[in-house]
């Protein structure tokens, strides 16, 4: 599963765009706060508003400098609040722009300077007031006469400015809150994913219990209560019993420590599905109860195609959950396996000539009407894209078969 997030990794990018234009802000407005002074002393040297227009750009400038660092949000020495802030900056502007009106070009900076610093309502107001000054500033340094370009461009440009500023703040804005939604929603994603997943855990080690573990045992209890009835009369077939109980919690120990490793069935471990089946026959019929289990394999995968783990854990498991079910309830006296291989799929039949039950009525019961084994195989099959029909009526037999797909070759 993939980590989640943190609202810093993703807002990441969002604050580097906020410390760059920081950056290209302060360096506009130092630069046309030094062309506005260099114009002011060429144009207009040694008279008595000079030193005046000298201390207020210093002033500025310093102002400036105490407000946002680039790449800071704020200096370690203390510094006026915000508000405080902008408005002594705008203070320090007009008294500039009234004595010198070229300074009305250092507005651009501070209209978003403004806008950033804000609400929008009074960010509006300010660059309305400060565009009314850059008219002002404007017309005064017109020496043709009344110019309508002067008037109405400033205006046009600061409310494109504006427009495009408050709709990129606003678009800012949406994709926060979406940004946090999405990490609240991938939280849940994954915590959700968690509690699945361990249901889904507790599941699979049901199953396996009972098919291994809780079948293990039952075959165990039946084989010793059968020694303790002939254990007088027939000795040797009471040490038979015994014997064979003691082969199955052999197998069950394997199985156990099996659990312990990898979950996989022990008869896999040395060996293929094909031999672990005809072992389970093996072991079935030597068992006590007149049971004969034969096993036929019909077809073959490609040497190069070996079958997948799970497929073989999954079947093996489906035809030990049977033959149990067939030995406890179906009052059969032979058993068939039959494994065939194909190109897409491979399937697994388990015929007995039992008593036989109706299927049909057995499907529509309740599940916990149905026992636990026929719903774990049903499981066992779907989690490999599998089917499994039950094929059964009174006196008839019963048919299981599973089929599972296999991913075509290359």
């Amino acid at each position: 599963m993939a980590p989640v997030a943190s609202p810093a990794d993703d807002q990441g990018p969002s604050v580097a765009g906020e410390r760059w234009l920081a950056f290209v802000l302060h360096a506009a407005f130092f630069l046309l706060l030094g062309a506005s002074l260099a114009r002011f002393l060429i144009r207009h040297p040694g008279e008595p508003r000079t030193p005046w227009i000298i201390a207020l750009s210093a002033g500025l400038a310093l102002l400036q400098v105490l407000g946002r660092v680039p790449g800071q949000e704020r200096l370690t020495r203390p510094v006026p609040p915000r508000f405080v802030w902008l408005g002594a900056v705008v203070v320090v502007w007009m008294v500039l722009v009234v004595l010198a009106p070229s300074f009305a070009w250092c507005a651009v900076p501070l209209f978003f300077t403004g806008l950033r610093t804000l609400p929008p309502r009074a960010a509006l107001a300010l660059v309305a007031m400060l565009t009314a000054f850059v008219v002002v500033a404007q017309l005064k340094l017109s020496t043709g006469g009344f110019d309508p370009n002067l008037v109405l461009a400033p205006p046009a440009v600061a409310a494109i400015g504006a427009a495009v500023f408050v709709r990129m703040r606003h678009q800012a804005e949406s994709q926060r809150r979406l940004i946090d939604v999405l990490i609240r929603t991938r939280r849940e994603l994954a915590a959700t994913e968690r509690r699945e997943g361990t249901l889904a855990e507790r599941q699979r080690l049901s199953m396996e219990i009972h098919d291994t573990l809780a079948q293990g045992l039952s075959s165990q209890q039946m084989l010793l209560q059968a020694a303790e009835r002939v254990w007088d009369a027939d000795p040797s077939a009471a040490h038979r019993h015994v014997r064979a109980a003691a082969s199955i919690a052999g197998r069950n120990l394997a199985e156990a420590r099996r659990f312990v490793q990898d979950l996989a069935p022990a008869d896999l471990a040395d060996g293929s599905l094909e031999e672990a089946l005809r072992a389970l026959a093996a072991r079935a019929t030597e068992e006590p109860g007149g049971l004969a289990v034969r096993c036929h394999v019909e077809g073959a995968l490609p040497e190069n195609r070996p079958l997948p783990e799970a497929v073989g854990s999954a079947l093996l498991r489906i035809a030990q959950g049977a033959l149990a079910n067939v030995r406890e309830h179906a009052g059969a006296t032979t058993v068939t396996l039959t494994l065939t291989c194909l190109d897409d799929q491979v399937l697994l039949d388990v015929a007995d000539d039992g008593r036989g039950f109706d299927a049909r009525a057995a499907a529509a019961s309740a599940p916990g009407e149905r026992g636990h084994g026929l719903p774990a195989m049903h499981v066992r099959a779907r989690r490999l894209g599998g089917t499994l029909t039950v094929e059964s009526a009174p006196g008839e037999g019963t048919v299981l078969s599973v089929a599972v797909p296999l991913e075509p070759l290359s």
